[in-house]
């Protein structure tokens, strides 16, 4: 049954652009065999690597440096994308959030060899996560993983399984594959990126990010895996942002800086209860793409001492959140989703990138299915 699993997976999923945008070529000038990427502006900080999965795939990824970072962004790109079309994009994260950035390609996008599944993009961004760990050094608490669109699939996966991971961003995120085409009330065997099960094991803080004119993944995905984080993050709901647009509105960036530099002083490890967001805040609408920029105040709250009636009642209230949050998950898992469409979507990131097809989910839509719009 796994393999029947894997078999649909692959035919509901994915669309690797075809020719790849660029190719992977050793650079004899360097003396040390170091690897580049053709069609992309060469940088001096930036390495190509090809990583090596633990189901025998080989796959390329591309690490951003920053040498004023703590913190290192593992971004998992959308459907349709591959590395070449989202270099541009994600040296500019870099140096505007100042983190570090490792982007990798699925197996079966851009250079990496074989063929895409589910399961084969879960041991990429395992592969890709290891090499954050043993070749850069980096530790877990200081890592962010980032999931767009599909790439919110791997995202969650791994996010479940680390317990000391800083952060999530979860950028026009799924509920689930099937989720997407259909109104369904449960999960199905068949079903591939089961992120309405997952999210809930998420113990770190989680920012959502979903435009309210989605075509393609309605934003109603993103609200209801926000309503299940564990660890609230005040959400950016972008009135009239699409699918693949988002980064061309001003709150995009400025929403994702401050996002990190709470994450920043939080110092996760410290454990220090609202750091980050009280679980009562109202998530954020953007108003316009052109909206002026506003001072941000600091969500860290001053500690005090607590006397033994506040720790009481802190108990208390912590139980009582665990009991909202279970009865969230259950009554979230038997709702009933918005019926989505699929379409073409094309991906937009103004002077910093070119046109390109790169979120297009259409191809969710199983041979032979009726009542929804194909790409």
């Amino acid at each position: 049954m796994g393999a029947m699993t894997s078999t649909v997976a692959a035919k509901f999923a994915f669309f690797p652009p075809n020719p790849p945008s660029y190719r992977v070529v050793v650079d004899e000038s360097s003396g040390g065999g170091k690897m580049r990427m053709t069609d992309v502006s060469e940088r001096e900080n930036v390495d190509v690597l090809k990583l090596k999965t633990k189901r025998g795939t080989e796959i390329v990824a591309a690490y951003v440096k920053n040498p004023v970072a703590s913190l290192t962004v593992l971004y998992s790109h959308g459907n349709a994308a591959d590395l070449g079309q989202m270099y541009d994009l994600f040296c500019e994260l870099s140096v505007h959030l100042r983190v570090n950035l490792l982007g990798y390609d699925y197996t079966g996008y851009g250079q990496s060899s074989a063929k895409p599944s589910e399961q084969n993009t879960y041991a990429d961004i395992e592969a890709a996560y290891r090499c954050l760990i043993e070749t850069y050094g980096v530790k877990e608490e200081d890592v962010i993983l980032y999931g767009q669109s599909v790439g919110s699939g791997p995202t969650l996966d791994l996010a479940s399984r680390l317990s000391r991971l800083r952060a999530v961003v979860l950028h026009s995120p799924i509920l689930s594959g099937l989720r997407v085409m259909y109104p369904v009330k449960r999960t199905y065997w068949f079903d591939i990126y089961k992120n309405i099960d997952k999210i809930p094991l998420v113990k770190c803080p989680v920012l959502v990010i979903h435009g309210t004119a989605d075509d393609v993944v309605d934003y109603s995905h993103g609200k209801q895996l926000w309503e299940l984080c564990v660890e609230k993050y005040e959400p950016l709901w972008i009135k009239g942002g699409n699918h693949c647009d988002l980064e061309l509105y001003p709150e995009y960036i400025r929403h994702l800086k401050k996002f990190i530099s709470a994450v920043e002083k939080s110092g996760r490890l410290k454990n220090m209860k609202g750091s980050l967001t009280d679980n009562d805040t109202k998530p954020r609408v953007s108003t316009d793409c052109r909206e002026k920029s506003r001072p941000s105040t600091d969500v860290s709250e001053h500690s005090r001492p607590s006397t033994s009636t506040e720790k009481s009642r802190s108990s208390v209230d912590r139980r009582e959140k665990a009991k909202k949050s279970l009865e969230n998950v259950e009554k979230s898992t038997n709702a009933i989703d918005q019926p989505e469409k699929a379409r073409n979507s094309i991906d937009r990131f103004g002077d910093m990138m070119r046109a390109a097809v790169l979120c297009n989910i259409g191809c969710f839509k199983p041979t032979g299915a009726t009542g929804v719009e194909g790409s």
